[in-house]
């Protein structure tokens, strides 16, 4: 998410906490660590993603301990970064709540078809010759460009699933991100995209997806891919072009799925797959060698019998 320009010592002095680097050292925005970009914040509250956190592209980290800041960049010292990074995102993108079928500062083409009980939410854009079927809900910050259509009861921009534990239960990250489905996307009946946490949750070109499919917060899917009904992808997922999952994948976060990968049903993805290839099983591996293996269990109790 980006916001009007601040300075290190007015994030500092919002949250009430102390920094190191420039008191002028510049921030435009705030993401979590899979779509950080050069301006950003990032937090991080466990020493296994220092490293990560401080060598990522955010130039200001909020971080629960002082530690060697890099070169260039920014520390703010938080006794709860978590929470802090929420009461960032709080400030500079409050929740609006909707009171009308659609909200304030929603863009809408006079070519797009919106049946009946569609609800749009605030700071939308709706393209050209866009179809929402009866019931769909398309939630704040979305945008769906030219001649993408959306099944019955579809939810477009829903909460990021993303919770810290504490004593008292499971504290939500505040989602401020959203949806962009870009030309041509299709989405089938009852399907779940989640907005991003702080960025886009984002579709490529002329990809299609069945029916009942759940797609996670912040992952990127490319053009022309095919998702067959009850995929699931978990958020922070990476998806090349022309990927095609058949029905019932699911997918772990924070994988990369080469480009022209094929998914055959039922399979479970627990690493990233190189590109080109077909797979099946879960975990899955190359088609090849599973049904090998799959033979060769086969041929199991005829050997034990020899024995």
């Amino acid at each position: 998410m980006k916001f009007e320009q601040q300075s290190l010592k007015q994030i500092a002095e919002l949250l009430d906490v102390s920094y190191v680097g420039d008191e002028n050292h510049v921030i435009t925005g705030i993401n979590e660590i899979h779509r950080v970009e050069f301006g950003d914040i990032v937090f991080v509250d466990h020493p296994k993603y220092y490293e990560k956190a401080l060598n990522s592209n955010a130039t200001t980290i909020l971080i629960d301990k002082e530690v060697e800041c890099p070169a260039g960049k920014a520390l703010l010292i938080s006794e709860a970064p978590f929470d802090d990074f929420n009461k960032i995102t709080r400030h500079f993108r409050p929740n609006k709540f909707l009171k009308e079928r659609i909200g304030e500062g929603t863009s809408i083409d006079e070519s797009a078809v919106l049946y009946p009980n569609v609800v749009v939410g605030h700071n939308c854009i709706i393209g050209k010759n866009v179809i929402i079927h009866a019931g769909a809900v398309i939630g704040d910050y979305s945008i769906l460009e030219d001649n993408v259509i959306i099944g019955p009861n579809s939810v477009i921009g829903h909460y990021a699933f993303y919770y810290k534990k504490k004593d008292f239960g499971y504290d939500r990250m505040y989602t401020c991100g959203g949806v962009h489905l870009r030309k041509d996307v299709e989405i089938g009946a009852l399907c779940t995209i989640d907005a991003g946490v702080t960025a886009m949750t984002t579709i490529g070109k002329g990809t299609k997806i069945d029916n009942q499919v759940h797609i996670g917060h912040d992952t990127i899917i490319g053009e022309h891919c095919l998702f067959a009904a009850n995929v699931g992808l978990a958020g922070c997922v990476i998806v090349q072009d022309r990927v095609t999952l058949w029905g019932q994948v699911g997918c772990a976060s924070d994988v990369v799925l080469g480009e022209g990968v094929t998914v055959l049903a039922q399979s479970g993805i627990s690493k990233s797959l190189d590109a080109g290839k077909t797979y099946f099983g879960s975990p899955c591996g190359e088609v090849k060698v599973k049904f090998r293996e799959m033979a060769a269990m086969r041929k199991l109790p005829e050997i034990l019998e020899r024995l």
